[in-house]
């Protein structure tokens, strides 16, 4: 704890913040309440530099392994700092939403983020094809940049949730970064109206590794976006092969992005930005498959599902974790709240809770054995002890169900 305590106050997570709000309680009685994260979430927009400063340590002291320094960051140093900083369960008081919600600071942070993403892949992109020869090096400058896409779609679905056209057309180039731009009809239309029901093809089914599941998702995912926008599309009376049909604008956005780097770069840029955009789709798969593992929303008699509760969500408070990705591990009050930025986002104590941040359960989650044995045994103490109310991989149900029969009880 006191190793905690110290690294907290190294990295001035216990700042008493840059603005404070007052606001009068359920009793009546005036308190403030200050936002100690306010200035720490420009870490969102130091995390995408990684790279450049991999490839400025390689260049200057010639030692290439540096190239792969991003990734030991994001997969190891930040779990590490997640524990030993450990968990921020503060939450703003309700009356103060509305007045962070207008503070123009968090908003400009997602904005800023976009043309950092962008200068990243067009140097990164680059530098792995003009300046390096080695396949490795190349390989670990672009899943380097992957990874960064992945906190770009990240910013993307920040930006997607919010009624401002500028919001709106800033997440599809954020999306379209990485040729991803299905996303935001998937995600808000698709996803949020099936979550954690076994008709969600991204919500992921106990049993289910996280290798069966991105065969699942992705595939699914775009189907259904494209049925989802050709749907809207047929009500306005208009084509789904239009300028109007919002996947095709994200995806001319990439189309004029990447396609430009190979016109000035040559070919031998086309297979890598590939690469570069599948490994950033598998992080992003990676989350989704986190998020709601094995949750289950229950079926009303009518065969309709109960609203989504902060139960369906796995939540994260990890602090460092927490501030590079927007606060997209407080999942459950984004379901409830999806127009809600991400700085007014709040704990819940009856959601359920992962045992480390997104990006440690990224690496757990790409060890499937290590993964179930770990959290089968969180899904079933949440589900208390009863498989029926688990979202179950019909391919491994028999098998789960041998497995933990014990926990089963008996059928009324």
């Amino acid at each position: 704890m006191k190793a905690r305590r110290a690294t907290r106050a190294a990295l001035g997570l216990g700042d008493p913040g840059l603005k404070t709000y007052t606001y009068v309680d359920d009793f009546g009685t005036t308190a403030t309440y200050a936002d100690r994260k306010r200035s720490r979430w420009v870490l969102s927009l130091l995390l995408p530099l990684l790279p450049l400063v991999a490839i400025a340590l390689a260049e200057a002291t010639g030692w290439r392994m540096f190239l792969w320094s991003p990734l030991v960051f994001i997969y190891l140093a930040v779990p590490l700092l997640d524990w030993l900083i450990g968990v921020d369960a503060d939450n703003p008081p309700e009356p103060v939403v509305r007045e962070l919600e207008r503070d123009p600071w968090y908003r400009w942070l997602t904005y800023a983020a976009l043309p950092v993403h962008a200068v990243v892949l067009v140097l990164g992109i680059w530098y792995a094809v003009e300046w390096t020869e080695a396949p490795v090096e190349r390989l670990a400058v672009v899943l380097s940049l992957g990874f960064m896409a992945a906190l770009a779609i990240n910013t993307g679905h920040e930006l997607g949730h919010k009624r401002e056209r500028l919001d709106q057309w800033l997440a599809r180039a954020a999306l379209a970064l990485s040729g991803y731009g299905h996303f935001r009809i998937e995600h808000n239309l698709g996803h949020h109206v099936q979550v954690a029901t076994p008709e969600d093809s991204a919500s992921a089914r106990m049993g289910e590794s996280l290798y069966r599941f991105l065969l699942r998702e992705l595939p699914g995912g775009m189907r259904r976006a494209w049925r989802l926008e050709a749907a809207r599309l047929q009500r306005a009376g208009r084509p789904a092969w239009s300028v109007h049909n919002e996947i095709l604008q994200a995806h001319a956005i990439t189309l004029l992005l990447q396609g430009g780097l190979v016109a000035w770069l040559g070919w031998q840029a086309l297979p890598w930005l590939v690469l570069h955009n599948l490994f950033a789709w598998f992080q992003v798969t990676g989350v989704n498959y986190i998020e709601h593992y094995g949750l289950l929303r229950q079926r009303r008699p009518d065969g309709t599902y109960e609203r989504c509760r902060p139960r369906h969500s796995w939540n994260s408070n990890h602090a460092v974790s927490n501030l590079m990705l927007f606060h997209l591990q407080r999942h459950s009050d984004h379901h409830a709240h999806a127009e809600r930025r991400y700085q007014s986002l709040r704990h819940f104590d009856e959601a359920p809770q992962l045992p480390a941040g997104y990006m440690g359960m990224l690496l757990l989650a790409e060890v499937p054995p290590l993964y179930f044995w770990i959290m089968d045994r969180l899904l079933i103490e949440q589900a208390g002890g009863d498989l029926r109310r688990i979202n179950v991989d019909p391919a491994r149900r028999s098998a789960l169900e041998r497995r933990y029969a014990g926990a089963m009880p008996s059928p009324k």
